[in-house]
C-alpha cells in the first residue's frame, strides 16, 4: 500500500509561540566531536540534521534558532568532518552531522567522517528523529538513499526537509514533492510528512521548530 506523504500544516498559533520561546531561549555551542567517545553523555533526548554537502543545513538551523552564526557553513573540510552538538537549553541536544557527498576532500578524510556519520546515526539511543535535508531543486539522490537505508537499518525515524523552496516557483515544487513521495516508498523509517522551508524568507521554520519541540 502506498503510503501518503503531505506537507506538515503550519502550526496552531499557541503550539508555533511555545516552540519559538524554546529557540528563542539558550542555544549554545557544546562540543565538536571527532570520534564516537567524543560524544556527550547520552542524558537527553537529541535530534540531528543530515544532508549533501551544500543543501543549506547551516542557514537553516541559524534560520530555526534566530542566531546568525551559531552554525558555520564552511567551504573547507575541517568543520565539517565534526559532530557538532548544541545545547538547546537543559531540554535537548541538536545536533548537526557532517555534510555527505563532499567529494573535494582527500578520500581518507571523506571515510573517515562517513565511518563516523555512520556509527553515529546507528548507535545513539536517545536519538528521537533524524531530518534529513534535501535541496528542492534536486530531490532525493542516490547518496541520500544511503543515509536512509542505514536510518531504516538502524530504527531510527527520519523526516524529509526541503530546502531552499524560495528558489522554485509554486508550481515548481510539485514535481519535488510527488518525487520525495515515490522515493520515500522504498524507506520504512520515514516519517510520513514532508517539510518544506526557505531559511532565507523564514518559509516553514514556526513548522519545523514546532515538530521539534513536540518530540522530547
Amino acid at each position: 500500500m502506498k503510503v501518503s506523504f503531505p506537507v506538515a500544516p503550519e502550526p496552531e498559533a499557541h503550539v508555533a509561540e511555545a516552540a519559538r520561546q524554546l529557540f528563542a531561549g539558550p542555544v549554545d555551542f557544546l562540543k565538536g566531536v571527532v570520534a564516537m567517545d567524543g560524544l556527550p553523555p547520552a542524558d537527553r533526548p537529541e535530534i540531528c540534521f543530515a544532508g549533501r554537502s551544500n543543501v543549506g543545513k547551516s542557514s537553516l538551523i541559524n534560520a530555526l534558532t534566530g542566531r546568525k552564526g551559531i552554525a558555520r557553513a564552511s567551504n573547507t573540510p575541517g568543520r565539517t568532518q565534526e559532530i557538532n552538538y548544541f545545547k538547546l537549553g537543559e531540554r535537548a541536544f541538536m545536533v548537526d552531522l557532517p555534510g555527505y557527498g563532499f567529494a573535494k576532500a582527500p578520500l581518507p578524510v571523506v571515510q573517515k567522517w562517513q565511518t563516523l556519520l555512520k556509527s553515529y546515526l546507528a548507535g545513539r539511543p536517545t536519538l528521537r528523529r533524524a531530518f534529513c535535508l534535501i535541496d528542492s531543486r534536486h530531490g532525493i539522490k542516490p547518496v541520500d538513499h544511503e543515509i536512509m537505508t542505514l536510518l531504516d537499518r538502524s530504527a531510527v525515524p527520519f523526516q524529509v526537509v526541503l530546502t531552499k523552496a524560495d528558489k522554485l516557483g509554486p508550481n515548481a515544487i510539485k514535481p519535488v514533492l510527488a518525487q520525495c513521495e515515490e522515493e520515500l516508498q522504498k524507506h520504512p523509517a520515514a516519517f510520513p510528512e514532508l517539510v518544506v522551508t526557505s531559511s532565507e524568507k523564514a518559509d516553514g521554520i514556526a513548522t519545523l521548530r514546532a515538530i521539534i519541540a513536540g518530540l522530547d
